[in-house]
């Protein structure tokens, strides 16, 4: 129907336009990553040495250790190893992404309280009055607006329609309701896979830095024959710690902000199920 057409291109663009571009900011945000361990986590200052010049964030010997000697939280996370970057970058990638989700979720609820314009468009619709309902959903600016003006334009022009039955008009009020939501959802969910994904992920490389650091450990812990170096153990030990609480701490951060906008698209997907049912009776109704 040619009525559709206008709006379906304004949500097309609208959904082409929601959210950043993994592809783009990604590779940027790792590099930030790496440039934030290298140069603000191994700074000089954290250290009595300067731990880029010695290479004791990869190797351990006994002048690396009395030379650098960590003295600050910053220079204890530096020594964390290679893995450590990584996942700054991970959790640096879950601050931004959650931000960008965020504010797009807030520009989706529109202006003013979902309930209430749900209420409203509800209520307008008992009495048949489908421009007032409209005028509202101009009022709303949101993803649950754009969907209910879709469905309410296809309402009147098919209460005007003389070609088609009455069951043709709600499957065909229907399937309007149907796309517009289709092309609103990706909006929504743009971007919610990177929180899914490093939720999981975060946890898997922390325990490779983990592992990597209990190796060196351990390493210590044989090359010295019957005096054990107690330094680069500890060290190690240390290392594979570090990467463990960046990890979990990323994973956590990742996991709990993807359940909360979860929720949130939830709730605006059933705030559409309820007024697109509202539509379609209120349709069957009057006409």
């Amino acid at each position: 129907m040619e009525m559709n057409v206008s709006n379906n291109e304004e949500q097309v663009v609208a959904k082409k336009l929601g959210g950043l571009n993994p592809a783009l900011i990604l590779p940027i945000l790792i590099v930030i990553g790496y440039l934030i361990y290298y140069f603000v986590l191994g700074s000089p200052g954290n250290f009595k040495a300067d731990p880029r010049l010695t290479g004791a964030s990869v190797a351990f010997s006994d002048v690396d250790i009395k030379e650098i000697s960590p003295e600050g939280f910053m220079g204890i996370i530096y020594m964390g190893g290679p893995i450590v970057p990584i996942l700054i970058s991970f959790m640096i990638i879950v601050i931004v992404f959650s931000i960008e989700r965020a504010l797009v979720l807030k520009k989706a609820a529109g202006a003013g309280n979902v309930d209430n314009f749900v209420l409203s468009v509800r209520r307008l619709l008992t009495q048949n009055k489908v421009d007032e309902a409209l005028e509202e959903c101009d009022r709303q600016q949101g993803s649950v607006g754009n969907v209910v003006k879709e469905g309410l334009t296809t309402y009147k022009a098919l209460s005007h329609d003389t070609t088609m039955n009455k069951e043709q008009k709600m499957v065909a009020l229907n399937k309007s309701i149907e796309e517009a939501t289709t092309l609103e959802m990706p909006m929504l969910e743009k971007n919610m896979m990177i929180l899914s994904t490093l939720g999981t992920v975060a946890t898997l490389v922390a325990l490779l830095g983990t592992v990597i650091g209990m190796i060196k450990a351990f390493h210590a812990l044989g090359s010295g024959g019957g005096t054990p170096d107690s330094a680069a153990l500890s060290i190690g030990i240390s290392e594979a710690l570090i990467n463990t609480a960046l990890g979990i701490g990323t994973s956590a951060v990742a996991i709990i902000f993807y359940n909360y906008f979860t929720s949130k698209i939830d709730g605006l997907t059933f705030k559409i199920d309820e007024i697109a049912m509202s539509i379609q009776q209120s349709f069957a109704e009057f006409h």
